[in-house]
C-alpha cells in the first residue's frame, strides 16, 4: 500500500531543509523533471506529425493524447528523481508535488478516456462537461483528504456503515467500491471499443458494413467482459446470471420479439452487405440516404432533410429498393408533346446533343430520344438520360433538362400543342 504523508509532516520536512543545499537540489530536480517532460512530449508530437499516413492510427492517438503526455512523463521523471534522491537526502518537496502531479495526470487521462469513449461527432455535450467538472472536484477533494490525513478515517467510517440488502448485510464502502469498479471497467471497455472502431475506419480495403459489424461486436464483447470482471471484483457469484438469463428468455418470449428481431436483423444487414452508409434506399413509404446503421435501427435522411429512424426488421421483412447497391447510375425521363408538323429526324439528334451538355448528365450512358405514341394533340416524345450522383437530388437535374429543351423548342419555332376542344351547342326552335 502507498505510504501516506500528512501535509503538516511534509511542511515540517521542507522547513527543516530551508537554507540547506538539499532543498535547492530538490527544486532543481523538480524543474528538471517538468522541463524534460515538456521537451520529450514536444519531440514525440513533432515526430508523429511528420510520419506518413501508413502510421495514421498511431499519429492520431498521439495527437489526441498530447494533453495527457506531459503530466504523465513529468510524473515518471518525478518518481525516479524521488527514488534516487531519497537515498541521499530528504525529499519533502518532491513528496509534496508527487500526489499533486498524480491528481493532475489522473484528471487529464480520465478526460481523454471519457471523450474518446463518449464523443462521436467531435462535439462535447454539456452533460459530459458537467461530469468532468464533478470528477475533477472529487479528485482534488480526495487529494485534500490525503494531505489532511482524513482519508483513512473516512474509509473506516464508510466500512462501519452497514446496509441491509435482503438477508445479507453489506458495508457502504463495499457498495461504493462496487459502483466504482463497474463504472471504471465499463468506461475502459467503451474506450477500447472506440479505439477499435477508429482503427477499423482507417483500413482502406474493408467494406463499410464489415467495419460496422466488427465495431458493434467488439463493443458488445468488451462491455460484457467489463460487466463480468466488475461483478467478480465486487464478489458477486456469476452463477446468479443463470437466473437473469432465464428471466430474459421469458421476457423475449412475452414481449420483446420485435426488439430482438430488430437487433438480429441489424447484424444480418451488416453481414450480407445489402446496405451501406451512403446508399439511396426506399423501404415502405420512406426514402433517403443511409447515414447510420445501428444494431437496432437505421437512419435514412431524405432529400428534404428529414431523418427517419427505421427498425432494422423492416429491411429484412419488406422489399427494399437500393438505388446504389451495385451501380449508382439512375435513369431519369421527361415527356412532352410536339405538333404533328415537327421534323423528328432533325429534332432527335439535337435533343440528344443538348441534354448531354447539361451538368450532372452522365457521359458514360448518353441520352436517348424516343417517339412514344401518336397522341390526340401531337407526337408524344420521351427523353431519357442517366445520372451518377442520385444523392444530390433528381428533381433539380430534371428541371435543368426541361429548361434546356424548352429553349431549343423555342429557337426552332416548334409548337407545343395543348388540348383544344370544340363544343357545339344546339338550340331547339320553339313551335308556333
Amino acid at each position: 500500500m502507498m505510504e501516506t504523508h500528512s501535509l503538516s509532516r511534509l511542511i515540517a520536512e521542507i522547513s527543516a531543509d530551508l537554507g540547506n543545499p538539499s532543498l535547492l537540489i530538490q527544486v532543481f530536480a523538480l524543474m528538471s523533471c517538468f522541463l524534460l517532460a515538456w521537451l520529450l512530449s514536444r519531440s514525440i508530437q513533432r515526430y508523429f506529425a511528420t510520419v506518413d499516413q501508413s502510421s495514421g492510427v498511431l499519429k492520431i492517438g498521439v495527437e489526441s493524447f498530447s494533453r495527457v503526455l506531459w503530466p504523465l512523463l513529468a510524473l515518471v521523471f518525478l518518481f525516479f528523481a524521488k527514488l534516487i534522491l531519497g537515498k541521499f537526502q530528504h525529499t519533502g518537496l518532491l513528496k509534496l508535488f508527487f500526489p499533486i502531479l498524480s491528481s493532475f495526470a489522473l484528471i487529464r487521462f480520465s478526460f481523454y478516456v471519457f471523450r474518446r469513449a463518449f464523443v462521436r461527432d467531435g462535439t462535447v455535450g454539456n452533460a459530459l462537461l458537467l461530469f468532468e467538472k464533478v470528477f475533477a472536484t472529487l479528485v482534488w477533494l480526495a487529494l485534500v483528504l490525503h494531505f489532511t490525513g482524513m482519508w483513512e478515517s473516512i474509509f473506516q467510517a464508510l466500512e462501519e456503515i452497514i446496509l441491509p440488502i435482503g438477508k445479507s448485510k453489506v458495508s457502504l464502502l463495499a457498495v461504493l467500491q462496487g459502483i466504482a469498479s463497474v463504472a471504471l471497467t465499463v468506461v475502459l471497455a467503451l474506450w477500447i471499443s472506440a479505439l477499435l472502431e477508429a482503427r477499423l475506419l482507417l483500413i482502406p480495403n474493408m467494406h463499410s458494413s464489415l467495419r460496422v459489424v466488427l465495431s458493434r461486436l467488439g463493443r458488445a464483447i468488451f462491455i460484457l467482459l467489463a460487466i463480468l470482471i466488475s461483478l467478480s471484483l465486487v464478489g458477486i457469484d456469476l452463477t446468479v446470471l443463470s437466473v437473469f438469463g432465464g428471466a430474459l428468455g421469458v421476457g423475449l418470449g412475452l414481449g420483446l420479439q420485435r426488439i430482438t428481431s430488430s437487433y438480429v436483423s441489424g447484424f444480418i444487414i451488416l453481414f450480407d452487405r445489402s446496405l451501406s452508409i451512403g446508399d439511396l434506399v426506399t423501404v415502405d413509404k420512406f426514402s433517403g440516404s443511409v447515414t447510420q446503421i445501428n444494431t437496432r435501427y437505421t437512419v435514412l435522411k431524405g432529400s428534404d432533410g428529414i431523418e427517419s429512424i427505421i427498425p432494422n426488421e423492416m429491411f429484412v421483412s419488406n422489399p427494399v429498393q437500393n438505388l446504389s447497391l451495385t451501380d449508382r447510375s439512375v435513369v431519369l425521363v421527361t415527356d412532352f408533346t410536339v405538333a404533328y408538323d415537327t421534323d423528328l429526324d432533325s429534332l432527335f439528334p439535337a435533343l440528344v446533343e443538348l441534354v448531354s451538355q447539361v451538368p450532372r448528365v452522365s457521359a458514360n450512358n448518353p441520352p436517348s430520344a424516343y417517339l412514344l405514341r401518336f397522341g390526340a394533340d401531337g407526337f408524344e416524345l420521351r427523353v431519357s438520360f442517366w445520372i451518377e450522383d442520385p444523392e444530390n437530388g433528381r428533381t433539380n437535374v430534371i428541371s435543368d433538362v426541361n429548361r434546356a429543351i424548352l429553349v431549343l423548342i423555342r429557337e426552332r419555332g416548334i409548337e407545343l400543342p395543348f388540348p383544344q376542344r370544340e363544343i357545339t351547342v344546339f338550340q331547339a326552335q320553339a313551335k308556333a
